[in-house]
Order: structure tokens, then sequence, then C-alpha cells
């Protein structure tokens, strides 16, 4: 059975894979910045004999063409960049790169892709279609290498039927994977606001325009843009995490700053949303003798997993897997810039679990003390290799 190769070949590849995986752990970039992880990743596709090419700058593309007859391509994704982040964990593979870790396992799905490459050339006589290997820079910042990468055709010329992705989850232990149908994460927009009055003596308000409790209104006020205007089956996020008054306690300042997300999962009312947002803080400014410039920098789409491709995904899963090991997931309101694929062509993405409590590996992506269960690192691989050739018709 396919199943029984794969595995055999994942475990054969498995030091390999988790070699790749500290190299790359060791040796963190930026987005946009991912110089030395795309040469890595290019002498590796060269290694297997597969041709590549580049797009957005640091992007990989390469195709591996099954041995049968068939015109089916399915396209698998890795992101490459890491977070500005001191690492803090006391590991042999830490970060060299001070101030930039990989946090968020983007280690892991390239090591991983690159691994289902080195399974899937070695089974292209069991298999028809073709393969793209997506290769991403820039998952973590605005505008998002999967945007650029669409605008440079990596959707085109072979166009793929289906777009499937992997993400760790610390959540989920090392051994089972998650999906989730339809809707799964979030958009996610950055707010930019400034509030401007008149500042002065703190004893003397009458002479001032108090900036502070314009602000004060107005981040009350927005919550009525989720409470009242946003329909309550649809999940909405409205936070700010930064208020920046440089007064003192008898100084009222001249401006007030803020910055804040605005994440749903529906883009009509998204839109909505942002012009109500707006209106309501420039009025009650107004309204009190001041004035604000409220800035929204448009971020990642929702992301939605099409019904049928995650059901068939789910369960090829459960046949390599056993269904014990495949659950359930909620909806999760962060962001992900696969939901660009997403809006453009049948996706599913997924959730590879990652969590060892007996070994304290439970902290969450984002933190300095993030790591992962590498025995992960051979699920991972031979299920998306399996994933890859189930979903070409084989």
């Amino acid at each position: 059975m396919i199943q029984d190769k794969i595995r055999e070949l994942s475990g054969n590849i498995f030091g390999g894979v988790v070699a790749n995986r500290r190299h790359l752990h060791s040796h963190p970039e930026l987005s946009f910045h991912e110089v030395e992880t795309s040469a890595f990743v290019a002498k590796k596709l060269e290694e297997l004999g597969l041709e590549y090419h580049k797009m957005a700058d640091t992007g990989l593309v390469a195709l591996i063409k099954g041995d049968k007859p068939s015109n089916n391509v399915v396209a698998l994704r890795a992101d490459m960049d890491a977070l500005p982040i001191l690492e803090a964990n006391d590991v042999p593979y830490r970060s060299q790169n001070s101030g930039v870790m990989h946090a968020c396992g983007h280690d892991v799905h390239t090591s991983s892709l690159l691994g289902t490459a080195q399974i899937l050339t070695s089974l292209k006589s069991e298999f028809g279609g073709i393969i793209k290997l997506i290769f991403q820079p820039a998952e973590e910042k605005l505008p998002g290498g999967a945007s650029l990468m669409i605008k440079e055709g990596v959707l085109e010329n072979p166009k793929p039927q289906a777009v499937i992705g992997q993400h760790v989850m610390p959540l989920i232990d090392a051994g089972k994977v998650g999906f989730r149908a339809g809707k799964y994460m979030a958009s996610a927009d950055e707010l930019y606001v400034t509030v401007k009055g008149k500042g002065g003596h703190a004893a003397q308000p009458q002479q001032n325009i108090d900036p502070v409790i314009i602000t004060a209104h107005i981040l009350t006020a927005l919550q009525q843009v989720i409470s009242r205007f946003a329909d309550p089956k649809n999940p909405s996020v409205l936070s700010f995490g930064k208020v920046i008054a440089n007064g003192a306690t008898n100084v009222i300042p001249n401006e007030v700053y803020l910055e804040g997300t605005f994440r749903t999962m529906d883009e009509k009312w998204r839109v909505d949303a942002h012009i109500r947002m707006k209106k309501m803080a420039e009025g009650i400014a107004e309204s009190m003798g001041g004035s604000c410039e409220f800035n929204i920098m448009k971020g990642y789409p929702f992301l939605v997993n099409e019904e049928k491709l995650t059901a068939s995904t789910r369960g090829h899963a459960e046949d390599y897997l056993g269904k014990e090991n495949v659950l359930d997931l909620d909806i999760w309101m962060a962001a992900e810039d696969f939901a660009f694929y997403s809006q453009q062509a049948d996706s599913c993405f997924y959730r590879l679990g990652t969590r060892n409590e007996s070994r304290g590996i439970v902290s969450s992506v984002h933190t300095p003390t993030f790591d992962v269960e590498e025995s992960a690192l051979e699920l991972s691989t031979g299920l998306m290799a399996y994933l890859a050739i189930k979903q070409l018709g084989n």
C-alpha cells in the first residue's frame, strides 16, 4: 500500500528532516530578508534534481511530475520567515541571529515540505499529475508573501485544483492533526489613530481641548461597532493594545496616539465596519472640539477551507493516521496569509500537533520559549505526501 511506502520513507529521512529544521531554526531571517533560507532550500531542491524558479524575491516554486498520465495539479505551501523575538530556549539549535527567532514554526513547515518533496520524488512512479511546491517568504508581515506570489503567478502555469498548507499548533499533542471546514481564521486589519486636541495645564481644563477625554469616549463608543452593528453570528474582534498620551499629572497633552486591530470573517462587513469606525471616531472628536486621524492598514483576508476539499483531505488524514488522531478545530481569530490562496483557489489549511507536556514543550507560538516536539516531523512529511498523492486522484 502507498501508505506503507510513505511511512517507511518518512521514517528513513526523519533524521535529515530534523537536521534541516535545526539548521533553519539556528539561522532565522525576518520577513522579506530570507536570503540564506532561500539559498538553503534551493540547494536541497537541487540535490533532489528538482528545477525551481524564484518569486517574490526570496520565494521558490518547484514542480514534481508523476510518471502516470494525469493533468491534475495540487500545490503544497510552506512559509520561511521568522519573527523579531529574542529566543529564550537553551537548546543546541537556538537562534544564532540575536533578536530573530523561528517562534511560529516556519522552520518546521519548510523542513517538512523539503522532506515531503524527497518522499514524492522517490514515488514518482506511483502517481500521476503535478505537485507544485511553494516555499513562500514573509507570512508574518504585510502585505504578505502569499499576495506577492499570487500577483506573480504562483497559482498559474500550471493552475492547481487545490492548495494545501499545514501549520504547527502547540495546543495539540504531537502525533495528531486538526481540521476545520469552512471559515477558519480571521481577516486582520491594523488601526492607527491620532486624536488631536489642545494641551495645557491640567488645573485649567477650560482653556484646553482634552484629547485624553476624547480618546476615552472614542474607545468606549467604538465597541458599539461590534456589539450593536455586527451580526452576532459573525465573529468580530476590535481591540486597542497601544495608547500613548504623553502628558503628566498636571499636563494635558496635545494629542493621543492609539494602535489596534480589527478582525472578522466576512469581507462585506469588514468594509462596512471600516467606514463605521472611522466615521464614529472622527464625529466624536469633532463634537468635542478636537479632531481625529483614523488610518486603517488593510491586512490579510479571512481564511476559508473549501468544504469538499477539506472533507476529503480529512478523510485521507484519518486513513493515514487513524480517526483517533484527527481532531476538530474551532474558529481561530488569528490571521494567516494563506488566506490569500483560499480566496483564489480551493484550499485546505490544517494544524500539526507539536505539543509534548512530558518534555515541557507547551509554549504558544510567538513567544521566546516556543519549541516543537520533533517527532512530529516524521508525521508532517509523510502525511503531506499522502494527502498530495490522494488529492491528485491516485
